[in-house]
């Protein structure tokens, strides 16, 4: 039996509890500052109100208040902030981890640094940590297509953990795997790590479509929807993850994997980047489009702002070509300029063997 804890009681973090307990494990569920009435409920009712099920009973609520007991003697912690929590994590835990301990990722994201390059979170985290420890802990990330209310109702579910050290691999998987939680893994970090940071973004602009159909006052009289549209989007922010990918390192099939594919496409079938993706693309500014969706984060703008100053100096500097990113980088006008929802889709697939289309097309 292993002891497990978990560092964010958000609905991703509390998923992965399920398989952990499943099989055997002792769970420590452990709340940041933000998820107090969480940990409350989870105490008092055993009932976790975002996700809507009862937690299984060998999970042990704590108040991030509690996080250095909790902590204590575990072989894995798991962390389940936002992309905008790493700071805070590596705060919160830099007094308490051990040698030896395995740190599992489900926060996904990268983000630029002062001098102009682009930096995984797991990268982030470690260089937060007491320089004394962070090569004394072992580093690994999830990705793939795992919607935490399917996982908590052990719905089959597929992802891929993926780590620089082959030699954790098997261990994580052994953990976790059950007869619904399946289980891939790569040493492709980087291919991963970009790929899941990836997704969120270019989710909302597939949800983009979903605004701009509805503000054409829906399908017309023959029926013709914007699926062309949404899919164009879909391919080339799948294009762009591969110009990324491997300009960083990464592999470029891990593109068209679990990681890659498979999280973007099921990104892109609801939640929080979709729904924005709708409110701009019926005609709000991004600055009225926040208050539709109070107390929410939107994972998507919180990427895109966070990737967009390393890749506008990466392209300066000759690192990035000029006409590379087309979808991200209006997407970025769209979010920080309140831009009109509008692409021109013969700037797309430049670094893929096709010929472009003549002219410029209006979308």
């Amino acid at each position: 039996m292993a002891v497990i804890t978990v560092v964010g009681a958000g609905v991703m973090g509390t998923a992965i509890t399920f398989p952990a307990s499943d099989n055997g494990h002792e769970v420590r569920l452990v709340g940041t500052h933000l998820d107090e009435e969480i940990i409350r409920s989870c105490r008092d009712r055993r009932y976790h109100p975002r996700l809507r099920r009862t937690i299984p009973d060998a999970v042990q609520p704590f108040s991030y208040r509690e996080i250095g007991g909790a902590v204590a003697g575990a072989e894995i912690v798991v962390l389940g902030v936002n992309s905008n929590g790493v700071h805070w994590a590596a705060e919160a835990l830099g007094p308490h981890l051990q040698p030896g301990q395995i740190i599992l990722m489900v926060t996904k994201g990268m983000e630029s640094t002062p001098d102009g390059r682009l930096e995984l979170l797991p990268d982030v985290l470690r260089g937060r940590l007491p320089a004394s420890l962070r090569d004394q802990v072992r580093y690994a990330a999830i990705g793939g297509p795992s919607i935490a209310g399917e996982l908590a109702g052990r719905r089959h579910t597929s992802v891929i953990f993926a780590s620089r050290d082959a030699g954790v691999l098997p261990r994580l998987q052994q953990v976790f795997q059950t007869p619904y939680y399946h289980i891939w893994t790569s040493t492709d970090i980087v291919g991963v790590e970009v790929c899941v940071a990836l997704k969120n973004p270019y989710a909302l602009a597939v949800g983009l479509a979903t605004g701009l159909l509805e503000k054409q006052n829906g399908p017309d009289a023959a029926g013709a929807h914007m699926h062309n549209y949404a899919a164009a989007l879909f391919a080339e922010g799948l294009a762009e993850t591969a110009y990324l990918v491997q300009l960083l390192g990464g592999q470029p099939e891990t593109v068209y994997s679990l990681p890659g594919a498979g999280d973007l496409y099921v990104t892109t079938q609801g939640g929080r980047n979709s729904r924005m993706g709708r409110l701009l693309g019926l005609g709000m500014s991004y600055s009225d489009a926040v208050e539709e969706m109070p107390q929410e984060t939107i994972e998507g703008v919180d990427a895109t702002i966070a990737i967009m100053p390393a890749v506008e100096q990466m392209m300066a500097r000759g690192i990035i070509a000029p006409d590379a990113l087309p979808l991200l980088r209006t997407l970025h006008h769209i979010l920080t300029r309140n831009s009109e929802v509008t692409f021109d889709f013969n700037s797309f697939f430049s670094h893929l063997p096709f010929t472009p289309p003549p002219g410029t097309a209006e979308p």
